[in-house]
């Protein structure tokens, strides 16, 4: 039987929960959940008779490496700043180690040595990120079989709410993912390439420079540029190329909309607010205009 190890019980690891109990009697798997809150890991296994679910503090290093040691592979949807302490128990124990997260310099540093050990450690293997890695290279190796040339390489997505599910939410848009890296998305220097021109946006201009895209079926959508393209031509294989571009899509009018929180400077987190945990939303916003006395 083989033991897999899931370390993280939160609303994001619903579904892979339970896609992997489905799957464990068939598989001959034994599947462990852990959690900060045990009644969050053993609400998610539910009972299930190939399910155990205890107290897990990923920071406690002796607790995390004897409990990976035990383990055949583990999965990580702690958050992605604590991904790091468990690849050091998994590069310690050889065992391999999947997230659905960036690849933090912490675990990329361990390139080498895993390659060397035949350890796996793959990261970037959930929906966001992760299904846009693996659409692009499924038609990055299609048009290359074929015989082709890629000239281009330009990418969008985007988690939207399907229309008319709520006609009252004039964003268009919910948080389906770490709120906080909503608010801070596009900050830093945007890089991509077109026509063999190497181009950059700086935040404060990122939400102004927007294109149109219309997609069959769905209708328009507005796009921006999506931080550091340039560093997929090595991932994708694609050094030499004339344009790449990877983007994100929200719905018109969301971009100007959003620009304006930019401009205001509330979405800069580099310092400390006094007071904000007992501010309204209308105080907050207040707290970075002008003063006038009949605000409230």
């Amino acid at each position: 039987m083989k033991k897999i190890l899931i370390l993280g019980a939160g609303r994001s690891s619903a579904s892979l929960i339970r896609y992997v109990l489905d799957r464990s009697a068939r598989e001959d798997w034994h599947v462990s959940v852990g959690d900060v809150d045990p009644s969050l890991a053993e609400a998610k296994t539910g009972g299930h008779p190939r399910a155990s679910s205890f107290e897990f503090n990923v920071q406690d290093q002796e607790a995390r490496d004897k409990m990976i040691e035990e383990t055949d592979i583990v999965i990580s949807m702690v958050p992605a700043r604590f991904h790091h302490l468990v690849a050091a128990s998994c590069l310690k124990a050889g065992v391999d180690l999947l997230t659905a997260s960036y690849v933090p310099d912490e675990i990329k540093s361990l390139d080498n040595e895993l390659k060397k050990r035949g350890i796996i450690f793959l990261n970037e293997c959930g929906l966001d990120p992760g299904i846009d890695h693996m659409s692009a290279m499924k038609v990055i190796d299609k048009i290359r079989q074929a015989g082709n040339e890629l000239r281009a390489f330009e990418t969008f997505t985007g988690g939207l709410i399907a229309p008319g599910t709520d006609v009252e939410n004039p964003w268009e848009y919910k948080f389906t993912w770490n709120p906080r890296n909503v608010v801070l998305a596009g900050q830093g220097v945007v890089k991509f390439i077109q026509e063999g021109k190497y181009k950059y946006i700086p935040y404060p201009r990122l939400f102004r420079r927007t294109e149109q895209i219309y997609i069959p079926g769905h209708g328009h959508f507005e796009g921006y540029a999506n931080r550091d393209s340039l560093k997929y031509l090595d991932i994708y294989g694609l050094r030499g190329i004339r344009t790449i571009y990877r983007g994100t899509l929200r719905r018109p009018g969301f971009c100007r909309t959003w620009d304006v929180f930019v401009q205001l400077g509330a979405t800069d987190d580099s310092y400390i607010m006094e007071g904000v945990e007992q501010m309204t939303h209308r105080e907050f916003i207040n707290s970075f205009l002008s003063y006038n006395l009949r605000d409230s």
